[in-house]
């Protein structure tokens, strides 16, 4: 349906005055801003383990072929490095990136002002006195905050899927010229 939904243009790709009908993949639409903002058209939703976007549509829209909406919504346009990843491709990846998966990434330390909850990063290279009393955080810590994060998604009310869909379709068909 996503790329059913794209404008179709005439295109010379050779230069030869030989046009072919191509769909325009450039072609995008955003969320309106008054849209992202207001909470009451979602819930939130962590996702499970080795979950994927089409699973959570057949599973709350009933339409594996609607997991678009959900990737447009998280504003997910890079599937493989935005989306939280199973347990075996996370460690795959942790031992690809680090030469030392539990090696120290940066030190943080609590913010004593204001938000108390607020954890400062601190990287300091040169000073190793600088770290005393601070906590140590290792690649892997890291990594697995960095999942976490990507794991709690909003998901739009199933009421509104239709009128989303019809307002996509109409947008991304919108002429510019």
């Amino acid at each position: 349906m996503y790329f059913r939904s794209f404008p179709v243009i005439p295109y010379d790709s050779v230069g030869d005055l030989q046009f072919k009908d191509v769909t325009n993949l450039l072609r995008r639409v955003g969320l309106r801003a008054k849209l992202k903002s207001n909470t009451s058209l979602y819930d939130t939703y962590d996702v499970k383990e080795g979950e994927t976007p089409e699973m959570i549509a057949h599973k709350l829209y009933g339409d594996s072929k609607l997991h678009w909406i959900i990737l447009m919504v998280n504003e997910v346009t890079d599937r493989y490095h935005q989306w939280p990843m199973s347990f075996m491709q996370f460690n795959e990846y942790l031992n690809d990136k680090y030469t030392n998966p539990d090696g120290i990434h940066h030190y943080e330390t609590t913010q004593s002002s204001g938000d108390t909850k607020t954890k400062i990063e601190i990287f300091n290279e040169v000073d190793d006195d600088a770290y005393t009393g601070l906590t140590a955080i290792t690649n892997r810590e890291f990594e697995e905050r960095e999942q976490d994060r990507k794991r709690s998604i909003r998901l739009l009310d199933p009421s509104f899927v239709d009128q989303f869909v019809d307002e996509y379709k109409k947008l991304i068909n919108e002429t510019i010229i």
